[in-house]
């Protein structure tokens, strides 16, 4: 069966297109969810102490409003419920076709047509939209002997609730945005944790706070002051914008800043050593929380430093000695630069993405890719950031999509296609700003690829991106009329 778009993924991206699509009058929209539920990354990740790092009154839609979040950084759970509540009452839910998986998309030019191939059968698109995000395929590191643990072990976004943790030994790898929520719940309940470092991050302080049942009825029933509450985030959180992109040194304010937290938040001098980077903070992602730290000055807790050498039966093994377990976690993050990755995806002339991206993700705007005609990525390349709301980009990536498929639609076009050139100029005033910034400052991180080039981050503020893609360039596209051929 043909459908005018098929969606690829159903968290944030693909919820919030399919409702923009319904808003445009444009109703035949199929979604393709992989899981038996909803909510993509917010789906996935249901470890202890699970909550977003971006205040909960910018992250959600703009045209959906929540004004009864409990806290001012959401919970898991609270903002999947908010997902759960936009597919009901928009109507999504209807759309989405679950424990479909799909394998393959091949653009049959004559037909121009996607064809689809899933774990439930084949489908047909004028359209095809992916929305699978960047964080969604959890990475396992490469240690000796990783599979010869004999006690439960999983990684963060894949949490086995089914393990008790109480009187425990728990062996952690990894020190990131899930690790720093994670230590200050488990902390509490195991027998020992040993925490495995490799490189410290950055954690600042995190202004977090409950909304009494009257703070949640002013910003319900009092005009406008939901409204300049989330204008206000939206200011502080884009101001932080100059120091990741355009005066990397400004971050050196925010150092002192944290060096003195460190300070007061670590006692122990050899510790407060072992948890101050090296790097330009901004670097790596800089994390947020008010426990961590003193979590880690637990009798309990143990952060481990020395090089890990391998994995064994009981436990894990570094330079300096054997670190005895009986539950492994890995908390090491997810592969981030594939974007579209395991998808077969197959444009004209039968030339596959992964060909097209052998040097790279590449994208113009991050959305579309030359030589793969209607296909639209969300949050693809060169469309994460480190200062603001992915949700406000996405809202962004909705209008420019909505506005390719009405371009169709109205001018009676088979395909559009982005033109190389408009793809290669964008590439490389990406690259070209991206040497400025602090993501290209000299650390590893997870936005970075094997050869240093970063591909995964706007280099600029986000009201920049809003403005180029207020709406598609007819000028940008080669198009063949429906009527021919």
């Amino acid at each position: 069966m043909t459908h005018s778009v098929v969606i690829i993924g159903s968290g944030f991206g693909g919820i919030g297109m399919a409702i923009r699509l319904g808003m445009a009058g444009i109703r035949d929209v199929v979604i393709l969810e992989k899981d038996r539920e909803l909510g993509g990354t917010w789906r996935d990740n249901t470890y202890p102490g699970a909550a977003c790092d971006v205040p909960s009154h910018l992250y959600s839609f703009s045209f959906e409003p929540k004004t009864d979040w409990t806290r001012r950084f959401p919970p898991q759970p609270e903002i999947l419920d908010y997902l759960r509540h936009c597919a009901r009452k928009y109507g999504v839910l209807d759309q989405i076709r679950f424990g479909t998986e799909v394998t393959e998309a091949r653009f049959d030019e004559d037909a121009a047509l996607w064809r689809i191939s899933t774990t439930a059968g084949e489908l047909d698109a004028r359209v095809l939209v992916s929305a699978c995000g960047q964080l969604n395929r959890p990475a396992l590191p490469e240690i000796a002997g990783r599979g010869s643990f004999t006690g439960p072990s999983f990684h963060s976004a894949r949490w086995d609730h089914g393990v008790d943790l109480r009187g425990r030994r728990v062996a952690l790898i990894g020190t990131g945005a899930s690790a720093i929520q994670i230590v200050p719940e488990i902390a509490r309940e195991v027998a020992e944790l040993h925490l495995f470092q490799r490189t410290p991050p950055y954690v600042i302080e995190k202004p977090d706070r409950p909304y009494p049942p009257w703070k949640q009825s002013v910003l319900r029933n009092v005009p406008g002051v939901y409204g300049l509450s989330r204008a206000r985030v939206y200011a502080q959180l884009e101001s932080r914008a100059l120091g990741f992109f355009k005066y990397p040194k400004l971050m050196g304010l925010m150092e002192d800043r944290f060096r003195r937290d460190l300070r007061d938040a670590v006692g122990d001098p050899a510790l407060r050593r072992a948890l101050q980077p090296d790097y330009r903070m901004g670097c790596k992602r800089i994390l947020v929380s008010n426990d961590y730290y003193p979590a880690l000055t637990r009798p309990n807790v143990h952060l481990v430093t020395d090089p890990i050498e391998r994995i064994t039966p009981s436990g894990v093994r570094t330079s300096g000695g054997e670190h005895p377990a009986d539950v492994l976690v890995y908390a090491t993050g997810f592969s981030t630069t594939d974007f579209l990755a395991p998808m077969k995806i197959v444009g004209r002339d039968g030339r596959e993405l992964t060909e097209a991206w052998r040097d790279g993700a590449r994208a113009h705007l991050g959305i579309t890719v030359s030589g793969f005609p209607n296909l639209f990525l969300l949050y693809g390349p060169y469309t994460n950031l480190g200062h603001n709301s992915i949700i406000y980009m996405l809202e962004s990536q909705f209008r420019y999509v909505t506005g390719c498929v009405d371009v169709l639609r109205r001018r009676d076009l088979a395909w559009i296609d982005v033109r190389p050139h408009v793809e290669d100029a964008f590439v490389r005033e990406m690259r070209a700003r991206m040497r400025t910034t602090v993501w290209e400052a000299g650390c590893d991180s997870w936005y970075r690829r094997a050869d240093d080039t970063v591909v995964n981050n706007w280099p600029g503020f986000t009201f920049a991106y809003r403005r180029a893609t207020r709406r598609p360039d007819p000028r940008h596209f080669r198009a063949r009329p429906a009527t021919s051929g």
